[in-house]
């Protein structure tokens, strides 16, 4: 009651300030500091306080057509990108609005028209106070002379998060704070969507319209946000992430790095978050990052236990998980029910359920999950299995990389879940008989195994213990007497199903590409028959076969070479790399022989075969199969595979891409492959092989042997230039001075294949970023290439601004038509199909 009647009299007060006949005192420069104001020195609707830094400007303004006025905080570059609005559901009619320090401490936005308060800090203090607009945006009232802080605005947001504001909650005084969006583009009061950080389970920021999410970012995992990989192509010099965890309170919020251009996130009034970047050459904000980016993102798409993948037919996004089907004979209703009921652990019975790793995704909606970070992946994998209300669980933290570390653990209905660039892995538990079968024992005395064609009979604890002991000396002997230790076939490993599907776990660490026997091997492919052989080359032949559960793999049968030491290196040295990778535009390796003389690998089975046939075909009606779009969405997906490839905790080098090695499966995705020529970066930097292909060999890498992956970022620039166009880099004129010429000439559609027709009038503007950043990647310095996560970033974000290329160095070096004459030669004396699939050869 004594709060209400001191209200009552302040508005009393303030109503007879506003009916004086003398008007408060304007701001004015001679005054006080630009930043800074206090008790009597007032500013009026024509006045405005600038941040030291000259960053960020408050004063009235009007949004978008409205006439009315708001109080308000924006950059000083660009007078629309409003951040914080005070009075967003009391706007002022006319300019007759005041911004004053009351005589109790509290900022007061006063209605002269009107006669009312139109918005109020609230703050209060016996002694007197200041205001003070900061260099980061923030708008603060002390005690003057005082740090002490008794208001900011950064503790009231609105549909703005800058560098140094947080959302989140103090569990200590129950405070949150959120992004509220504007209701339209002329009106800031409080709209229909609020982003919030979703403290019940790990971290995630979600997006609500009414009580119904719409989006969310995925779970926090130590680095970054699960869902948005993009974040690793334009945080690096623009910001840090900043996290906090602990029993007081649950919040987030991000740092601007010094020298940093200005950047903000903002949440629009149709729901959609966008990461802005100021562009001071354009003078104008480029979107870095917006969410949802397409149908995967929005919540809860496909229903529970289902997983969406965007890369997938239009038709179907979404599909159940494995071990899960369909409720109902119709897509449409989405529910997706469990094929074989769990084995529960129960009476001092061991339970026979397992795990099935679902990789890349963006990790379900962990709202109910139960969350520990002071466990290792072991141990959550053993906490899920003992508890029977356990339904998958993941690592919680990959900060320190690998498999990660800490728990989360589901019991309630997966939801939101996708497939994502660089995502987590997710352990989803099922009954035995829906796990993939393991690999049957060997044969008594054979050294091999064969392809999965029964259950696995379990050994006895002692015989398992016994094995892994022989195992682990055998190891340490190996690795003792060489430097790079062959990968170990003596493991309980699993075959892995086809690229996108899942793949088991029954031992800790994860198994490597599994071993095969020689003999299964020559069932598969009918004795390694002539009739089965679908390519041919230099260093193998590969034939077509057939796996025992119906699947059709591509078995690559390698020549043995002369010196059967380098020749085991090189082979070893692409099952090891190949082991590590897991991504749906990368080639997957099935299984791998060794036996005797013997070098095979089998790959997964790709329907339309290399881009190169239909790129550089002399069949018109291959070329004409590929239109714009499609082409556009290959160069995206190649991007995609090496920026993985790249992004790995050990970095890969490929070293040889080219079209040749680029296959194509059934709905057209691309597949980068052939990895014998591969490294890894740092960990094995010297490099006596000197590996080139002319026309994609970066000149660094061909004239001083300097490697790094710019070189990759070199051969995808001529790789994009040579889908555009269907011209080989190798032939003259030369394919970099005619894309040169049509981008600088604005005659980007010359360049473009005949075979493919014009595109569409709003498709011309994507064909020439391309182009632009074709000729970007193939930039005569390293440092003048962007990244190839940049690079991924600019072709999925038209917003995202682009640096002019520098005309191509041609070097002959790189372009020589003699050596293409050679290579050409080669592939026709081995015949056509061996372009159809080189991939598997070289």
């Amino acid at each position: 009651m004594e709060t209400s009647c001191r209200s009552h009299l302040l508005d009393l007060l303030l109503l007879s300030l506003l009916l004086s006949p003398i008007p408060p005192r304007a701001f004015a420069a001679d005054d006080v500091a630009g930043d800074t104001f206090s008790k009597g020195r007032n500013i009026t609707d024509n006045e405005t306080l600038v941040s030291a830094n000259g960053a960020f400007t408050l004063g009235f303004f009007s949004p978008g057509v409205s006439s009315k006025r708001y109080l308000g905080i924006w950059f000083s570059v660009s007078g629309d990108a409003v951040c914080w609005v005070a009075n967003r559901d009391r706007p002022i009619n006319d300019n007759s609005g005041v911004l004053m320090v009351s005589d109790t401490g509290s900022l007061l936005l006063l209605d002269g028209s009107a006669g009312r308060i139109a918005w109020s800090s609230n703050s209060s203090s016996t002694s007197p106070v200041e205001a003070q607009l900061l260099d980061v945006g923030n708008l603060v009232v002390r005690s003057r002379g005082s740090a002490a802080i008794l208001w900011h605005s950064f503790d009231h947001p609105s549909n703005v998060l800058l560098s140094g504001m947080k959302v989140g909650r103090d569990f200590s005084t129950g405070a949150e704070w959120y992004l509220t969006s504007w209701r339209s583009a002329d009106d800031p009061s409080p709209g229909a969507y609020l982003r919030k950080l979703d403290t019940s389970g790990r971290p995630d920021n979600v997006v609500w319209h009414g009580g119904v999410k719409t989006f969310r970012t995925g779970p926090w995992n130590g680095v970054r946000f699960g869902g948005i990989p993009e974040v690793l192509a334009y945080q690096e010099g623009l910001f840090d992430y900043q996290m906090v965890m602990s029993s007081r309170e649950v919040t987030y919020g991000y740092n601007a790095r010094r020298g940093a251009p200005f950047t903000y996130v903002v949440l629009t009034d149709g729901g959609v978050v966008k990461r802005l970047v100021w562009d001071a050459s354009s003078r104008a904000w480029q979107t870095a990052y917006q969410g949802p980016r397409d149908v995967c993102d929005e919540y809860g798409r496909c229903g529970a236990f289902n997983l969406c993948n965007i890369s997938a037919a239009a038709t179907s996004f979404c599909r159940c998980l494995a071990g899960f089907g369909l409720a109902s004979p119709s897509r449409a209703s989405g529910a997706c029910r469990r094929n074989v009921a769990l084995d529960c652990a129960a009476n001092g019975k061991t339970t026979t359920d397992g795990f099935l790793v679902v990789p890349g995704t963006k990790l379900p909606d962990t709202h109910n999950s139960s969350v520990d970070t002071g466990i290792t992946l072991d141990a959550c994998r053993a906490r899920c299995l003992a508890n029977c209300s356990c339904l998958a669980y993941a690592a919680a933290d990959t900060s320190a990389g690998g498999s990660g570390t800490g728990c989360i653990m589901w019991a309630d209905d997966l939801l939101d879940l996708r497939y994502v660039e660089q995502g987590q892995d997710l352990y989803l538990r099922l009954a035995a008989s829906e796990l993939p079968p393991p690999l049957s024992p060997p044969a008594s005395g054979s050294r091999s195994r064969a392809f999965p064609t029964a259950p696995v009979v379990a050994a006895s604890v002692a015989s398992f213990v016994g094995i892994l002991l022989i195992a682990f000396l055998v190891l340490v002997v190996i690795r003792r007497r060489r430097r790079r230790p062959p990968i170990p076939a003596a493991q309980s490993i699993i075959p892995l199903p086809p690229t996108d599907h899942p793949t088991i776990v029954q031992c800790t660490p994860p198994p490597t590409v599994p071993y095969v026997e020689l003999s299964s091997l020559m069932r598969a492919t009918g004795d390694f028959s002539e009739s089965n052989i679908i390519g041919r080359g230099g260093f193998g032949i590969v034939y077509e076969g057939h796996l025992p559960d119906g699947r059709k793999v591509a078995v690559k049968r390698l020549i043995r070479p002369s010196d059967a030491d380098e020749g085991s290196d090189a082979f070893m040295r692409e099952v090891k790399v190949m082991s590590k990778l897991r991504h749906g535009n990368l080639i997957q390796l099935l299984f791998y022989c060794k036996d005797g003389n013997e070098r095979v690998l089998v790959y997964e089975y790709m329907k339309n075969k290399s881009l190169d046939r239909y790129i550089f075909g002399g069949d018109p009606r291959l070329r004409a199969l590929l239109n714009w779009e499609q082409r556009l969405e290959i160069v995206r997906g190649v991007a995609r595979g090496v920026a993985y490839l790249h992004g790995l905790s050990e970095e890969v080098i490929h070293r040889d891409l080219k079209p040749s090695n680029i296959l194509l499966d059934d709905n057209w995705r691309p597949k980068v492959a052939d990895f014998g020529t591969a490294k890894l970066f740092v960990v094995d930097q010297t490099n006596p092989t000197i590996i080139e292909s002319a026309g994609y060999t970066a000149p660094e890498y061909s004239n001083e042997r300097y490697l790094t992956l710019k070189c990759d970022v070199y051969s995808f620039g001529i790789i994009l230039l040579e889908i555009v166009s269907g011209r080989r880099n190798r032939t003259t004129p030369t394919l970099l001075s005619d894309a040169w010429e049509s981008w600088n000439q604005s005659r980007t559609r010359d360049l473009l294949d005949p075979a493919v027709g014009q595109p569409e009038p709003e498709l011309l503007f994507e064909l020439e970023r391309c182009v632009q950043i074709g000729l970007v990647c193939v930039q005569q310095s390293p440092d003048d290439r962007p990244a190839m996560s940049a690079v991924v970033a600019r072709l999925n974000n038209n917003g995202l601004q682009i640096r002019p290329p520098k005309r191509p160095v041609l070097d002959s070096s790189t372009e020589s038509p003699a050596l293409h004459e050679a290579d050409r030669s080669s592939q026709e004396a081995s015949g056509t199909s061996r372009s159809s699939y080189s991939i598997y050869l070289t």
